[in-house]
């Protein structure tokens, strides 16, 4: 059976193929259009639909619209409760009420009727519980809004989901986060990652005061409502500094967010008995979070769904009429669902546009000559394989640098066009991290929990070595990145150093790079020693040549 999972009510737009039980393809919509996050999320947007990723799931599988047997939208209009201070929040449901003849125009020869809508909140649990490596186990949502409800938590027991506890709007940890975001000077709905950045650079001075408006309730609930933040620290304008009471009010607000997700996995924990966790839903994209869960929530072990945003609704609504069904496959967890081209092709974009590249023998020849490019302390522009689903970088669409030298912090930020307290993150062999990483999950291949840097790794590796000694890792091993792992196993051969950079493979304000011409046009524009594209090598003089 094939079933098309559609994100498209407030930010993140995309779209999901589940055919047979198995995901066979993901994609958010910005990736397409090159617009950040698609869209903002405002109820006058409500009506677009991620239609170029929805039509390239299907091309992607060989199918048409008419072929699907069902259509899930991640968002039920009819259990949404009013927002009391956005007068046109009305447009917004009156737009998603109408997604049915909207998705069959822009898919010609779907039956309107063969959309379902799926709560916003259990298809975010569903892209955990069910697209995970875990059928059973409890499984905790934490993000801004659904419908009426800004929190889930529950469990799956053969891919069956019991609800246990929800938190009802307005209180909420996601808005929490995005009004703070705002009053920093951010872009809310879309910055939150600097506030977790800034974080590290506070003192979490007004927890004490803080914890009046942000709690947890001991009965599976919570208290999370914004305060007045005049309070605590002027409104900041975002002029390139930071620092001072702003980076405490982040620290501090951080700190009780994080208390308050830990309080409630443990309150799960009791409940079920259960011991994995799985997470989704845009707070469980707070890594820093996500690893006291899972050092102090007393589950064995804590698997967060790598598009843990709004986007992955789209997947798990996918799954969820695939569940109900009775047609899921065995789960094979991966974040590389996007779109890719065989070698042949990349070479036919390189040609086309009259660049000069070589074409190493083998994987480990790349390998070899990357990693002298980064011993040179060379920035690699990284494009291989199927895109990431989901905002992290993780080796398919990757900027790779030296980790040894300090400066490369600014240095990459520059490049990027990004604030200076803004940290990049290791890739690091899988059967190494144990010996320089620890305080989280090893494996942990999607970069959504922190690590403390071992002292004296510290020193070697100070360009991932955040300001307060953690790092946020991802392992790589052949198993889920074959070009990647050969890279920094000839790159540990040339510095005795298993780990390089990364960080995504885009500039400020603009989406990942997702096919071969935005990667031209990145290299192009931005100082990088070499672009990889697949199996061949493009070198910067000989580029401009």
């Amino acid at each position: 059976m094939r079933y098309l999972g559609i994100n498209a009510t407030f930010h993140d737009p995309a779209a999901a193929l589940v055919v047979n039980g198995r995901v066979v393809a993901a994609a958010e919509e910005e990736r397409f259009s090159r617009r950040k996050h698609g869209k903002r999320p405002v109820p006058f947007s409500a009506w677009e639909l991620p239609e170029q990723s929805m039509r390239w799931v299907l091309a992607e599988a060989g199918i048409t619209a008419e072929d699907l047997d069902g259509v899930a939208y991640s968002f039920d209009p009819e259990i949404a409760v009013d927002i009391p201070d956005d007068p046109y929040d009305h447009l917004r449901l009156d737009y998603v009420r109408r997604a049915p003849g909207f998705i069959a125009e822009a898919l010609p020869g779907l039956d309107p009727s063969k959309v379902t809508y799926v709560q916003h909140h259990i298809a975010h649990a569903a892209s955990s519980g069910l697209a995970g490596p875990y059928r059973t186990g409890a499984v905790l949502v934490s993000d801004g809004r659904g419908e009426g409800h800004s929190h889930l938590a529950g469990e799956y027991v053969d891919g069956e989901l019991t609800i246990l506890a929800r938190q009802e709007l307005p209180d909420s940890l996601g808005l929490v986060y995005e009004s703070l975001t705002d009053h920093l000077g951010f872009l809310r709905s879309s910055d939150e990652f600097k506030v977790m950045a800034l974080a590290s650079y506070g003192t979490p001075r007004f927890v004490d005061e803080l914890r009046e408006y942000v709690h947890a309730t001991g009965d599976g609930g919570f208290t999370g409502r914004a305060p007045e933040w005049e309070r605590f620290a002027p409104r900041r304008i975002d002029d390139g500094t930071w620092g001072g009471a702003h980076a405490d009010l982040a620290a501090s607000v951080q700190c009780v967010v994080e208390e308050t997700l830990v309080d409630l996995a443990r309150w799960l924990r009791e409940q079920t008995g259960q011991r994995v966790l799985t997470m989704a839903g845009g707070t469980a994209l707070n890594c820093v979070a996500n690893s006291r869960i899972w050092r102090e929530a007393g589950f064995d072990d804590v698997w967060v769904q790598p598009a843990s945003g709004d986007s992955g609704t789209a997947l798990g609504a996918a799954l969820t009429l695939a569940q109900r069904a009775g047609d899921l496959a065995a789960p094979e967890p991966t974040a590389a669902l996007g779109r890719s081209w065989d070698d042949d092709e990349l070479a036919q974009w390189l040609t086309t546009a009259q660049v000069s590249f070589t074409t190493p023998g083998s994987r480990e020849d790349l390998a070899a000559e990357v990693a002298g490019i980064l011993e040179q302390n060379g920035v690699i522009a990284w494009f291989d394989g199927r895109s990431e689903f989901g905002p992290r970088a993780l080796g398919f669409r990757s900027l790779l640098a030296n980790p040894m030298h300090a400066e490369n912090l600014e240095r990459l930020n520059d490049v990027k066009g990004r604030e200076q307290f803004r940290p990049v993150a290791p890739m690091v062999l899988e059967d190494r991290a144990a010996e320089i990483f620890s305080g989280g999950p090893i494996p942990s291949p999607y970069m959504l929990f922190t690590h403390e840097v071992a002292p004296e790794w510290r020193d070697r590796i100070p360009t991932v070595t955040h300001v307060d000694g953690s790092a946020r890792i991802q392992t790589v091993s052949d198993r889920d990145n074959p070009g990647i792992a050969a890279l920094l196993r000839a790159f540990d051969e040339r510095t005795g150093v298993p780990v390089v950079v990364n960080t995504s493979l885009n500039t400020a304000g603009r989406p990942m790079v997702d096919d071969p011409r935005d990667a031209l046009e990145l290299f192009g524009s931005a100082p990088v020693a070499a672009l990889v594209l697949g199996p061949h090598l493009v070198r910067r003089a000989e580029f401009f040549a």
